[in-house]
């Protein structure tokens, strides 16, 4: 039984996949195989590692249920940032100032991995640098301030200051007060990024099945990880699967979420009424809980996310409702027509901290040790899942350090069970809704 079910009708209407070229075409997995790593999860989390443990000379399997990049990976906002979902300040009461900074460093390496990426593996990716935090009012914008000035002074964090003044320089809305500007982060075309690390995994020896759902692990010396028609033997196994692997770890299940996130795409625009939306061309995110986050696209298209959904059922009348959204944030699009809407789900920890480390740490038992996992990214994947696949590669190739300071990181349960805790997060969340109005 699944968690939940996913609409197709949110697949059906993607800009990436139209934009993308889709020349991968793997087979399903029958019989048996061996290797050295097992992975199960043909996303950026996945294929990161695989990459990883090419790289340091281990056979790969990658197992992946439906296609490369179907789940968030291959449906997300573009957007790649060099932070966590969680504020530092979580970080810092689990790990500790020092770790704490390890962690912030290690998601501006995030970034710097997908520039390696692109540059060794000639991906296009359509990237662009530069991210704008925006304030709605002058509370939010004081608050924002705040935060910036603790993290240049504790992380020496490098953002430029936008004061009311000066903030329609940077973007031509009425909604924001005043922002943050960081010249790191940016966004991108994350399906072709996605099928660009595929391509890389498996010139470099990869071996991967789609159509190919994981139907059971059994753990030993050999783990044996089944599939409906096939099985794969392996030393080392990772669960990359996030909220699409269901039901086959489910003590990692308790711990993470569904949120279903949702993007439109406008027309083409002219391109100097593109141009004069965000001038920089960056991508932006308001400072709201229930954030809405917009970009530019290399064809001059407004690409549009916000609209969530805590209980998996994709809001009526999607287009339109967002074009709404998208004409509050920009009225001069208020006549702009929808071409693209989609959507997906992505995996939500209870701290939104990321969640990595091993089943055995779970209390799995100790024949688990050998069987790693990656989620919890809450949003803030498509950066720190490359970086994610990097630190489980190292632990797997015998120095856990890095695995270990995000394994130190404690996460509870959602409360309420399978029936109840949807419903609890849905009026939590209109709690958060209503102080984001406030």
């Amino acid at each position: 039984m699944s968690l939940f079910r996913v609409d197709q009708s949110l697949t059906s209407n993607s800009y990436y996949a139209a934009t993308a070229q889709r020349d991968l075409h793997f087979p399903q997995l029958e019989g048996r195989v061996e290797c050295d790593v097992a992975i199960v999860g043909a996303g950026l989390a996945g294929l990161s590692a695989a990459i990883e443990l090419a790289d340091r000379g281990f056979s790969v399997v990658l197992l992946e249920a439906r296609s490369v990049g179907y789940g968030g990976s291959g449906r997300n906002g573009g957007q790649a940032l060099a932070s966590l979902a969680c504020e530092q300040s979580v970080i810092e009461s689990e790990l500790g100032r020092d770790d704490a900074r390890t962690v912030w460093n290690m998601t501006l390496e995030a970034i710097g991995l997908i520039h390696e990426r692109c540059r060794r593996f000639g991906i296009d990716c359509e990237w662009r640098s530069g991210y704008l935090s925006l304030a709605e009012g002058a509370r939010k914008g004081r608050k924002l301030a705040a935060w910036h000035e603790a993290m240049q002074r504790d992380y020496g964090f490098e953002a430029t200051a936008i004061s009311p003044k000066d903030l329609p320089q940077w973007i031509a809305s009425p909604r924001f007060h005043s922002g943050l500007h960081d010249p790191l982060s940016g966004h991108m075309h994350p399906l072709k990024y996605c099928f660009g690390l595929a391509r890389a995994a498996v010139s470099l020896g990869v071996r991967i099945f789609e159509n190919s759902t994981v139907t059971s692990l059994t753990p030993g010396a050999s783990t044996r990880v089944a599939t409906e028609k096939g099985v794969v033997a392996a030393r080392h196994v990772l669960l990359a699967g996030n909220v699409y692997l269901q039901r086959v770890a489910p003590r990692l299940e308790k711990r993470i979420m569904p949120v279903g996130t949702y993007v439109v795409a406008s027309e083409p625009l002219e391109p100097d009424l593109a141009k004069s939306l965000i001038p920089s061309q960056s991508a932006v995110c308001d400072t709201n809980f229930a954030l809405d986050y917009f970009r530019t696209t290399s064809d001059d298209r407004m690409l549009y996310g916000g609209r969530v959904s805590y209980s998996t059922r994709t809001p009526a009348n999607l287009a339109e409702s967002m074009q709404a959204r998208m004409a509050r944030t920009f009225p001069q699009l208020a006549g702009t027509r929808v071409e693209y809407a989609w959507g997906g789900f992505v995996d939500i920890s209870m701290n939104r901290a990321p969640d990595f480390g091993r089943l055995s740490s779970l209390g799995a038992g100790p024949a688990y040790a050998n069987v790693y996992y990656l989620q919890g990214f809450s949003g803030h994947g498509l950066a720190l899942t490359g970086l994610a696949g990097k630190v489980v590669a190292e632990a797997i190739a015998g120095n856990a350090q890095r695995l270990d300071i995000f394994a130190r990181i404690r996460h509870r349960d959602f409360p309420g069970g399978p029936m109840l805790r949807m419903p609890a997060l849905v009026l939590g969340m209109a709690y958060y809704r209503l102080k984001d109005l406030l």
